[in-house]
């Protein structure tokens, strides 16, 4: 079966899916009726047409800007520089407060991505034009990440602004004895005073 193959491989191709799972997802779509696989391959193709990156922040919209960018409730002269839209999200589900601009990726030399392939000098231009007082570098706690913020603060530290990053420490209900020494260092860098 042909056809059937290609659905699977198709599956496959999508993060996180491994061969069985894909197999499952196959034979799920082959069980639904008739309406229900023709409502979702035309979801699919009307969210691949019409939803896009916000030119403002990065995050994705099927408007003009998206929801973040148009409420006017968060915090104005304060932004969260995070690498994907999923971090955004993730952030997003947490606290509501804030504005966000996404990178497109991360700085790293293995992967042959240098600055000028993320969405730097459109970050440097709106932090000028909204007159952003506070910056907040969310990439992740890995090299990639800590190599873009690092790359951002040193840019960042000519203008009048504060720059921030993001707290790491220890998860809530780990035991330290199973944590790396890496998450133990930057818990112990970020403690907090509570007296």
């Amino acid at each position: 079966m042909k056809l059937f193959d290609d659905l699977i491989e198709n599956f496959e191709k999508l993060p996180g899916i491994g061969h069985r799972t894909a197999e499952r997802l196959a034979y799920a779509i082959l069980d639904k009726d008739q309406e229900y696989v023709t409502n979702f391959s035309n979801t699919l193709l009307k969210s691949k047409e019409k939803i896009h990156p916000c030119p403002k922040c990065g995050l994705y919209t099927d408007e003009d800007l998206c929801e973040v960018c148009k409420d006017n409730n968060r915090v104005q002269n304060s932004i969260i520089v995070v690498s994907s839209t999923r971090d955004a999200l993730a952030i997003e589900n947490v606290i509501h407060d804030y504005k966000y601009f996404v990178l497109n990726g991360n700085i790293s030399l293995l992967k042959n991505i240098t600055p000028d392939k993320l969405n730097i000098d459109i970050l440097l231009n709106r932090i000028e034009q909204e007159n952003i007082q506070e910056v907040i570098l969310a990439t992740d706690s890995t090299l990639d990440g800590e190599t873009t913020a690092q790359y951002l603060s040193n840019l960042l530290s000519s203008k009048n602004l504060s720059v921030y990053r993001i707290g790491y420490g220890l998860p809530y209900g780990s035991e330290i004895d199973y944590l790396d020494k890496f998450t133990i260092e930057r818990a112990i860098k970020n403690k907090n005073k509570l007296n």
